[in-house]
């Protein structure tokens, strides 16, 4: 066989699977694999350190698992790197490769770079589309076609007839419901009650010689990357990825439906699974993941809500954001139907806020790259819709600090779910709250300098002052929202005098922030 008819197979650092449908359609003693750590890639945004030493080490295991497997590898590191063209440029001219096989990538701007990459090759270059999701982007464009906006509940309930989890032989669902998320609304109060519980630790292991040689590469080129390698443990192999699902399903699962809103000052991650990092570089797939939690509730070891919340969190929600994703890039990204254009608050570079929310909630993600989706929704989103900052700078913040964040993943979940930026096309209302739903879901508000009883004044908390700055500023959009009628109405009842106040010390914190 000679060297003309050897393929060389592109894999890229979020399609770590097994089942990369590049890496399939490959034959190994003949095909050549390809990994290439670019800087320009992984210098793009001011990512975490953890993100970064999260996903370079886990190509680096995946190569050397390849490689004792029998595969011909060749890797480029940082330090050979500078840019995906000119690797790929310089791989063609040495090995003349019949073809090069690479996997769709799971992000736009990386499509588009492929595309322009492939007609300046001097070889073939041809993209396999993935297997990384249950659904297609033409699976999805078929549901979607023909509505104005989309309810993720329909999506979901699609998504469960064609696996088949926690469906009964007649197609209805387990237990008679679809959704059973009332039952996972427990509070901060609920939690005291029951006397606190929170979980065991993860399976963390200590970093080996690869990851070490990862975090030294970083030191190198990425010295001002926020975060520390030192308290790195994240699963960077495939084994060890399922050791995490498998501890979340025997350990965590059972009380996760119950706490899974909660957020707890000194327990960054409560019940949940912290599977998304590993999920989204293809370490683990979802089916397998879904069907191990439908398997505990089978086996009787976890509650048919805790069961369902989590199987609706990878067949539902991260399903349909990649959906809507792909439906609406790239003008998504440029969406702002708020008008908000206030810049990015340096204090979410460094935490430094006297809101303890807030503070509890940026250290965490400065420390560790990751805050569960509450945090995310109804501290950080909330917080940045009701300030009005623009919607491009959030995506771009979250993009950068987040281990488990892809342009895919951040784009609907930021522009859509958080700040309403797409004018409601993915949530029919904006998921705006004041303290109150902080001090019932969280302690948080124990250890703050502000009042969240307080709806004026200088010790008032920020939150109460900038929900009904929010809905002062947008009340004609909203008052015909019947999910957001009610608040609209309540604001306009108010003395001239109130509403007066409210607004001028809420512009004035907002000034504060400039």
């Amino acid at each position: 066989m000679t060297s003309v008819e050897r393929r060389t197979v592109w894999i890229l650092g979020d399609q770590l699977s097994l089942r990369n449908a590049a890496l399939e359609a490959a034959r190994k003693g003949r095909d050549r694999l390809l990994f290439i750590e670019s800087r320009k890639t992984f210098g793009k945004l001011p990512y975490h350190r953890h993100r970064l030493l999260l996903i370079l080490s886990a190509m680096r295991h995946f190569a050397e698992e390849r490689r004792a497997e029998g595969w011909e590898i060749e890797y480029h590191r940082l330090g050979d790197a500078p840019d995906m063209e000119s690797i790929l440029a310089s791989h063609c001219s040495e090995h003349h490769p019949a073809a090069i096989l690479l996997t769709e990538p799971n992000n736009h701007a990386e499509r588009m770079a492929v595309d322009s990459l492939s007609a300046k090759l001097s070889v073939p270059l041809t993209v396999i589309p993935t297997s990384q999701f249950l659904c297609s982007q033409k699976e999805f464009e078929s549901f979607a076609r023909g509505k104005k906006r989309l309810l993720m509940e329909n999506f979901y309930r699609e998504m469960r007839r064609q696996t088949g989890l926690l469906l009964e032989p007649d197609g209805s669902p387990t237990g008679g419901s679809w959704n059973y998320d009332a039952e996972n609304r427990a509070t901060l109060r609920d939690w005291q009650k029951a006397e606190k519980p929170t979980p065991g630790p993860l399976p963390r292991k200590t970093p080996d010689q690869i990851t070490r040689e990862v975090a030294a590469d970083l030191e190198r080129f990425f010295p001002k990357a926020i975060g520390k390698a030192d308290n790195f443990s994240l699963p960077v192999t495939r084994a060890n990825a399922l050791a995490w699902l498998e501890h979340f399903v025997s350990q965590r699962l059972p009380d996760f439906g119950t706490w899974q809103d909660l957020m707890v000052e000194g327990e960054a991650d409560m019940f949940h699974s912290i599977l998304s990092p590993m999920l989204n570089i293809g370490l683990l797939d979802p089916m397998e993941c879904a069907r191990a939690a439908e398997q505990a509730y089978h086996d009787g070891m976890a509650p048919l809500h805790a069961v369902e919340g989590f199987i609706r969190q990878i067949i539902g929600w991260r399903e349909f954001v990649n959906g809507v994703y792909w439906l609406k890039m790239p003008e998504y990204e440029e969406v702002n139907g708020l008008a908000a254009n206030r810049q990015l608050p340096r204090f979410f570079w460094d935490g430094e806020t006297e809101m303890n929310c807030l503070r509890q909630v940026l250290g965490e993600t400065l420390r560790n790259g990751f805050n569960h989706h509450i945090q995310r929704l109804m501290i950080l989103g909330n917080f940045l819709l009701l300030a009005g900052v623009r919607p491009q700078e959030a995506l771009q913040w979250f993009n950068a600090l987040f281990i488990d964040a892809h342009d895919w993943v951040m784009a609907a979940n930021v522009l859509g779910m958080a700040l309403h930026a797409d004018g409601g096309f993915m949530a029919t209302k904006p998921y705006a709250g004041a303290a109150a739903y902080i001090g019932r879901m969280s302690n948080y508000c124990e250890g703050c300098s502000y009042n969240p009883d307080l709806k004026s004044g200088p010790k008032a908390c920020p939150f109460n002052l900038l929900y009904w700055n929010f809905y002062d500023t947008h009340a004609d959009r909203f008052a015909n929202n019947p999910r957001t009628a009610m608040p609209v109405r309540s604001w306009r009842k108010r003395p001239e005098s109130d509403r007066s106040k409210i607004v001028s010390e809420a512009r004035a914190f907002l000034d504060s922030l400039d």
